[in-house]
Order: C-alpha cells, then sequence, then structure tokens
C-alpha cells in the first residue's frame, strides 16, 4: 500500500515472516528514498484485521494492492485434495477474505479524501472455471466480481478500483524460473499493467495475455477452455504423482541402505568378529579335540 501522505509511507502486508518483509521495506526505502512500515500477519487467519487496522493509524492511504495469494501445490481432484478442510479454510482466507477485509480497512478514507486506488489481483484462472484447480478458480472469480462490482458503486466518488487477471508470470508460486514473451517477469509485467490503471476496469495487464485472455473468452467456446483445461491439468497431476513416487521410492532405498549401514552391512558372524560364529564362541576343534557327545 502507498500512504497519501508528504512523508510516502508505504505499509507492507504478508505472511512471510518479519526477515522478508524487513529485507523488501529496505529495498524499497533504499531504492525509492521513501519511509517504509510493516506489519507481519498471516493471511491464512482470520483475526489479523484489527492488528492491520491499529498498525495503519495515522496513514491516508492512497493506493491497495492486494495481491497476496495461494494456490494449489499440484492439480488435483476436489476430494482428493490432501487435509481437504483445512485447505479450503485457508485459501479462502487467503484469496478471499482479505480483499474483502484490506478494502474495508482502506477504501473509507479513500471515499473521504474523494480519491483513491485498489488494484486487486485476480487471475485468468478466475476468467472461466478450471477443473483440479477448481477451488483457486473459483477464489479469483470472486475477486473479479468484488472488483467489478466494488468498481461501479465509487467510481462516481473518484475511487478506482481494477480487477487484474494475468496468465502465467515467471514467480516462485508459478515454478516458472525462466521468462518468456507470454510469461514475463513481474516487474516487466506490472510496468505494463499500471499504464492500464485509470483506464480499464478489468485488465489482463499485458499485451500478450490480451490476446491470450480474448482469444479464450471471445474466440474459443467456453466450453471447449473448460475441458482443455482439464486435460492439462490431469496430466500434470499425473506428472506430479508420478515424479513424488519416484522420489518416495529413491528416498526408501536410501533409507533402506542407511539402515543396514548404521546396524552393519555385513553377516551375522562377520559383524561379530570376521569369523564363524562356532569359532567366535570357542566350540570350535582345536587339535582334534572330540565333541563331548563322544
Amino acid at each position: 500500500m502507498e500512504s497519501g501522505n508528504p512523508t510516502r509511507r508505504r505499509g507492507l502486508m504478508g505472511s512471510h515472516g518479519m526477515p522478508k518483509l524487513w529485507h523488501s521495506s529496505l529495498t524499497i526505502k533504499d531504492q525509492y528514498k521513501v519511509e517504509t512500515r510493516t506489519i507481519a500477519v498471516d493471511f491464512g487467519r482470520s483475526d489479523i484485521y484489527d492488528k492491520i487496522e491499529a498498525g495503519l493509524t495515522g496513514l491516508e492511504i492512497g493506493v491497495l494492492v492486494n495481491n497476496v495469494g495461494v494456490s494449489y501445490p499440484y492439480p488435483e481432484y476436489y476430494l482428493q485434495i490432501p487435509q481437504l478442510d483445512n485447505f479450503i479454510t485457508n485459501m479462502i482466507n487467503v484469496n478471499v477474505t482479505s480483499v474483502c477485509q484490506m478494502t474495508r480497512l482502506v477504501l473509507p478514507g479513500m471515499v473521504e479524501r474523494s480519491k483513491g486506488v485498489v488494484l486487486n489481483i485476480s487471475s485468468a484462472s478466475g476468467m472461466y472455471p478450471l477443473p483440479l484447480l477448481t477451488i483457486y478458480s473459483s477464489t479469483k472469480a470472486f475477486v473479479d466480481f468484488f472488483s467489478r462490482g466494488l468498481h461501479e458503486e465509487y467510481r462516481r466518488q473518484g475511487i478506482i478500483i481494477q480487477s487484474v487477471l494475468p496468465f502465467f508470470v515467471a514467480t516462485k508460486m508459478t515454478r516458472i524460473r525462466k521468462p518468456t514473451l507470454d510469461k514475463p517477469t513481474p516487474e516487466r509485467y506490472v510496468a505494463a499493467e499500471l499504464s492500464t490503471v485509470g483506464l480499464q476496469g478489468q485488465t489482463n495487464g499485458y499485451f500478450p495475455h490480451a490476446v491470450m485472455g480474448w482469444l479464450t473468452t471471445k474466440l474459443v467456446p467456453c466450453n471447449v477452455v473448460i475441458l482443455y483445461g482439464g486435460r492439462m491439468n490431469r496430466l500434470q497431476r499425473s506428472g506430479y504423482l508420478r515424479r513424488k513416487k519416484l522420489r518416495e521410492q529413491a528416498n526408501g532405498d536410501k533409507l533402506t541402505e542407511l539402515t543396514e549401514q548404521a546396524n552393519g552391512d555385513t553377516p551375522t558372524e562377520q559383524a561379530n568378529g570376521d569369523k564363524p560364529t562356532e569359532q567366535r564362541n570357542g566350540d570350535g576343534l582345536k587339535n582334534g579335540d572330540r565333541l563331548k557327545n563322544d
């Protein structure tokens, strides 16, 4: 968020813990010569907003960017999602509740000043249902609808509320390491997206993404997009589970090997002195000794 007061303070909201927040804070402070304020919270919880409200005391927020989000670790069928109950709660808290609550905290001041910008980061996944990422897709559809409805409510009061629906961007969440034309770096995407603020209430934010958005919503029938998305996610799911199984097998083999080494990687009689058991116990025949049974 960016403050509208003369000191241009910026409050950074995140669930990554203070070390990363402090690093981001110092980077912004050094690069842009502004004052910063950090508030460390876990957006997976619902009891954090009193703390955030207290941390915002004295700030005139001019720009709010709701970009906190969480996705699936891999595409999965609804009932097969591990710890489904907790998964649902966490994703709704992070992707939906945070957008509503942060807007609730900041919007009144914008209305009072008759100016302000709220950028809600949705996703191209919210433009149509995405099988095997169904909860994520649904939460992003909510963000899009929420943003467009709220923009119509408050645009006459000088408030811009924009729904941003990017396709893939090379970030840690998407696990894309090498940027391409259609998968830009965050810096390149943000530079393009900011040029649309005030011009478009709903945007893909980046020209190649806008082309992809037009193709998938205007040219190709929705049912075809859903079918294709489900097929791609099933392939990704199969690949993930296959790699997971191979890793578990490799870890199991390694554990077995380490266990054998810890227990002595030799037969019992060798581990007890590299001699046959009967010799170690002194029961072997020596110099023609006879067995006691004789």
